[in-house]
């Protein structure tokens, strides 16, 4: 039997609770193959291939929208943000107490705070901006960051108190940073950095208390603006487009900080004790002549239901209990976080998951599939998209007249050959379904 159904055996005839604590890691706009993990060769990751490298490697990890709001939700309760109206990035209106996820879907903060958790938001929030849809009313203990879908990355551009004073669209992008409910005033650092210091405070401070943990590490980078320090634009002279020079410097800056957290996490003596994801919020946007992010063989990026909106890089370790390096090759979703964690942590569910546990499925437990199918749709777009097994259909463009395609993604994950006319069983069953 394996080495981790054993210790919960071991754990269950102590009556003690196995309660790892959780670390996600969370990029915003990353392309699928800018890790190194993933075949980049112009951007050195080398601390988040670590992750991979101490543990799994999902070469088919998805998350359950193309852009991220809505992903983002869907990562934070382990549900189709579908089944709660969340189809959209909500609107930046801190008098509007509807733009966010519903108050009776509990996201993983508030799932794990009743099993003695810490949980704590550093970053992105992007789940509402009133005050029921603060953090710090949504289960988490500990805020630093912001609540919009984005900010400028250099704290001297911080002139806005808060979004009362915003007067026209992208000025929350220059709103002071949030220290649990308070304003704060910074004038210098870069923000990724100012991100990470905060993560790693965190974790020190939590390494000295018995009670588990969560950390939600949600970065704005390497989002738009592209903005980065010296510090990290003087490591990519060799780059010629400015634009992925600058991007470069951006993953290169989160890269940094998973390599401080990491090894704050080794110091402390946590590695057996915690899970840690790394992924994307959703596939590298590829706008412009030259795009500056990569999505490999992937077709479209961010917006898309074809792979490369919804393909992202995708890690977890969890030393001691999951094999290093292994390569998963079946569908997931960013979804089984919240099943994965939930279920370690006996925590109770006030409604049915869409994701699950991962853990048996990669110690070799179960050799089935986590997933028959998964789903996605972009209401206001009128997409849908199916994955089952390695078959994938998938109907775009917004329009009723648009054409339902199927493809098979073990040998054309490009998505360039429609396989519909010569399955149309297949076709008809998925576009059922």
């Amino acid at each position: 039997m394996k080495k981790y159904f054993i210790l919960l055996i071991i754990l269950n005839v102590f009556n003690i609770q196995a309660k790892p604590n959780l670390i996600i890691i969370l990029t915003d706009d990353q392309g699928y193959k800018d890790v190194g993990f993933n075949g980049c060769q112009d951007i050195p990751t080398p601390y988040i291939d670590s992750i991979a490298e101490s543990g799994v490697k999902f070469t088919d990890g998805y998350v359950s929208y193309p852009v991220c709001g809505p992903s983002r939700a869907g990562l934070l309760t382990g549900r189709y943000q579908d089944r709660f109206g969340f189809t959209t990035n909500p609107t930046i209106d801190p008098t509007n107490p509807i733009a966010g996820i519903p108050l009776d879907e509990k996201n993983i903060a508030e799932v794990l705070k009743p099993k003695g958790y810490s949980s704590a938001i550093i970053g992105k929030w992007h789940m509402g901006t009133h005050e029921v849809h603060h953090p710090l009313n949504r289960g988490f203990d500990h805020f630093f960051g912001f609540l919009s879908g984005g900010h400028n990355f250099f704290p001297a551009n911080y002139t806005l108190n808060d979004l009362s004073e915003v007067t026209r669209k992208w000025q929350w992008y220059n709103t002071k940073l949030i220290h649990d409910h308070e304003r704060i005033d910074i004038k210098e650092g870069y923000l990724t950095d100012i991100l990470t210091d905060a993560a790693v405070d965190f974790v020190n401070k939590k390494a000295d208390e018995e009670k588990p943990f969560m950390l939600y590490l949600a970065y704005n980078a390497p989002h738009t603006p592209l903005q980065a320090s010296e510090k990290y634009l003087k490591r990519f002279t060799h780059i010629k487009d400015k634009n992925r020079r600058i991007y470069a410097a951006m993953v290169s800056a989160v890269d940094d900080g998973v390599g401080k957290l990491m090894t704050t996490v080794r110091n402390r003596g946590l590695e057996e004790q915690t899970l840690v994801f790394f992924l994307s919020d959703n596939g590298g946007p590829l706008k412009g002549k030259i795009p500056f992010t990569d999505n490999g063989p992937l077709q479209k990026g961010k917006g898309s239901l074809h792979e490369g909106g919804i393909r992202v890089p995708f890690a977890m370790q969890w030393k001691g209990t999951v094999p290093s390096g292994k390569v998963y090759k079946k569908p997931v979703i960013s979804l089984d976080i919240m099943a994965t964690i939930a279920e370690l942590a006996k925590a109770s569910i006030n409604k049915p998951l869409d994701g699950v546990n991962l853990i048996p499925y990669l110690t070799g437990e179960n050799e089935g599939y986590p997933h028959e199918q998964l789903f996605w749709r972009k209401l206001t777009h009128g997409g849908i998209a199916l994955r089952r097994g390695n078959m994938k259909g998938l109907k775009e463009k917004g329009s009723n007249k648009a054409e339902f395609t199927l493809y098979d993604l073990s040998n054309d994950q490009s998505e360039r050959n429609d396989l519909k006319t010569q399955n149309p069983e297949t076709a008809h069953e998925m576009i059922q379904a």
